[in-house]
């Protein structure tokens, strides 16, 4: 059936709005330019009707801002009606860049300042939305998902808490665990995967790529990560492998237990080109030590696909790595802030999730499933297909 046969079967729930967030201003723009062209596109008696009120609009933006006052203290202000609308908010809280004033001193945004604007602005709406879906794109305090001693469970509280506020809808993107919507087992919580991008990215701007288990491997860069790695082979077809990261737990540095080795599980990677794929660059020293470890053992070219580039400590390491020969290409997507250094790098694919994220919000405004949406399988299977016949 065709996506917009399918979508006006349905009445949508509200009035489609769109609140990103200024730390995700730039992806929230694309995504609105996609659901206008959409639905300006699409041919409807039923666009006439009053449950269609709304519909079609030059813009789904709400006018949304959280200023500040002198001492660093903030309110959300939401300077429209949204009486009835179907919200869905936008948010990076990852995004570093984004800065406010404290008693005249500028101070960066953190995590927990993203995600106290978020709070606001669903604060603003005053209940007046008939149903609000966050959208966060990297999952607040996500690394902190399980607790180990005494320590705190912040994921599952920052759940618990927008689900209170009367969020109705969670939708993220590569959850570090997703087994932490256990924390809210009675609402609506998705984790989408990339993988349909990722190999779409490659395919766009890598031309001799061969998908056959004779010259690609698929390489998970630890034990948490497997999951993605084994799904993605078993639809390209091709062979996996795994490291398993030996640590140091009698020491703690930067918050973590130092790796000592990086221990190689699977068949020989010798002349085939390598995709390691994982949810996160944070430092890059993990993705670093392995794709080194895949070079000695004789790898081709290797390819570092992560869905969340944070880059916490630069990009010199990368520069290196790629100009020794260890790295040919990373991959990233733009769910979270990109700085214009990373964007410049010749080494660097840009992996665009906006027209995705549209087909979601769209799906969603009309009741309908987004089974098929998270599940790219047959997608990814007509791509490379279409690829190997050099019709692309």
């Amino acid at each position: 059936m065709h996506y917009d046969d399918r979508m006006l079967e349905s009445i949508p729930v509200g009035v489609l709005g769109l609140i990103p967030m200024s730390n995700c201003s730039a992806l929230g723009e694309k995504v609105n330019q996609y659901l206008v062209k959409w639905r300006h596109e699409r041919q409807s008696d039923h666009k006439t009707t009053i449950a269609f009120r709304g519909f079609e609009r030059d813009t789904y933006i709400v006018n949304a801002q959280t200023p500040r006052f002198g001492t660093g203290e903030a309110k959300g202000l939401i300077k429209e009606s949204i009486r009835g609308y179907d919200l869905y908010i936008l948010v990076d809280v990852t995004n570093h860049q984004e800065t406010y004033t404290v008693c005249g001193q500028p101070n960066h945004k953190s995590p927990d300042d993203h995600f106290a604007d978020l709070k606001r602005i669903i604060a603003a709406s005053g209940g007046k939305a008939r149903r609000i879906t966050v959208i966060m794109t990297f999952l607040y305090e996500s690394r902190q998902h399980r607790r180990a001693g005494r320590e705190s469970m912040d994921c599952a509280m920052a759940l618990q808490e927008l689900t209170n506020m009367g969020v109705d809808n969670i939708i993220t993107f590569d959850a570090h665990d997703p087994r932490v919507q256990n924390a809210i087992p009675l609402s609506g919580f998705e984790t989408v995967q990339p993988s349909y991008q990722f190999i779409k990215s490659l395919c766009a701007n890598i031309p001799d790529l061969k998908f056959d288990s004779d010259h690609m491997m698929m390489i998970s860069p630890d034990e948490g990560a497997t999951d993605r790695a084994v799904y993605l082979a078993s639809v390209l077809g091709i062979n996996i492998g795994m490291f398993y990261k030996r640590r140091d737990y009698s020491r703690i540095v930067d918050g973590r237990n130092p790796i000592i080795a990086h221990e190689f599980l699977g068949a020989s990677v010798e002349d085939k080109d390598v995709m390691i794929i994982d949810d996160m660059i944070s430092s890059g020293d993990s993705m670093i030590d392995v794709a080194t470890e895949l070079k000695k053992r004789k790898a081709k070219r290797i390819f570092v696909l992560s869905t969340f580039g944070l880059f916490t400590n630069g990009l010199d390491k990368f520069d290196k790595a790629v100009e020794d020969g260890i790295i040919y290409r990373v991959i990233t997507t733009n769910l979270i802030y990109q700085s214009p250094e990373l964007l410049a790098k010749p080494y660097y694919i840009n992996c665009d999730m906006s027209k995705y994220i549209a087909y979601i919000v769209d799906t969603l405004n009309h009741d309908a499933s987004i089974s098929d949406l998270l599940n790219p399988y047959d997608r990814i299977k007509r791509l490379v297909t279409k690829y190997q016949n050099g019709e692309l």
